[in-house]
């Protein structure tokens, strides 16, 4: 079974993403699972974000809804404990979910980073806005790089994000890169999107540098 990772800050598309990945992956012929958000529908029962205190038991049952998911050639994990740990570190400078969700996140076969592109929404009490979006999302870039995990980052939006996501993982159309992701210690040939959004983090600086340099002219 391969596994696949999608971590992103809030408002980047994750849950759609995957189960556009399971319909795609799926109308090829393969078996294919998605492990939902435990936090979303944690979230929408309570009616509020959780506390400092509640977010160990959160992280613990996204686990074990990834560990105790059915068999098949794929397994689409819609968040992992990992977010969580990012989460109580940047709300309540709590570090200590680190060295658990990190060891797990490192079973995964492949890791998709959302990139923070798309509109900010808000959902009425889960969102917190875009400045804590922008904060999450360099807060998880910098564990993941870190911990010398691999990690692509995804871009664009409807089908173009899907076309990113499914060459992320090697099952990408005709002509689109199929190498798997390297990370920050790994060996290997850098994989680099031939297209103005790049989804090589390494390359991610120069883009942004660039588009605000154009926006100053």
């Amino acid at each position: 079974m391969q596994r696949i990772a999608l971590l992103g800050a809030e408002c980047t598309g994750k849950t759609r993403l995957a189960g556009e990945m399971l319909a795609a992956l799926s109308a090829r012929g393969a078996r294919c699972q998605m492990v939902s958000e435990y936090l979303r529908e944690w979230c929408q029962s309570q009616g509020r974000t959780p506390e400092q205190t509640e977010q160990i038991d959160i992280a613990g049952r996204q686990q074990r809804r990834i560990e105790q998911s059915p068999a098949a050639d794929w397994l689409i994990a819609d968040s992992t404990p990992l977010l969580t740990a990012v989460y109580s570190d940047l709300l309540f400078g709590d570090d200590s979910l680190y060295a658990s969700t990190l060891l797990f996140q490192r079973q995964f076969d492949f890791t998709l980073l959302t990139a923070t592109d798309l509109p900010w929404v808000a959902d009425g009490f889960q969102r917190s806005g875009p400045l804590q979006r922008s904060q999450f999302d360099a807060r998880l870039r910098r564990t993941l790089d870190a911990d010398g995990q691999a990690y692509r980052v995804i871009y664009g939006s409807g089908p173009e994000r899907l076309q990113k996501a499914l060459a992320g993982i090697g099952r990408g159309e005709a002509g689109d890169p199929i190498e798997p992701p390297i990370g920050p210690d790994r060996a290997g040939p850098v994989w680099r999107w031939s297209c103005e959004k790049c989804s090589d983090p390494e390359c991610e600086h120069r883009l942004f540098t660039e588009r605000l340099g154009l926006r100053s002219a």
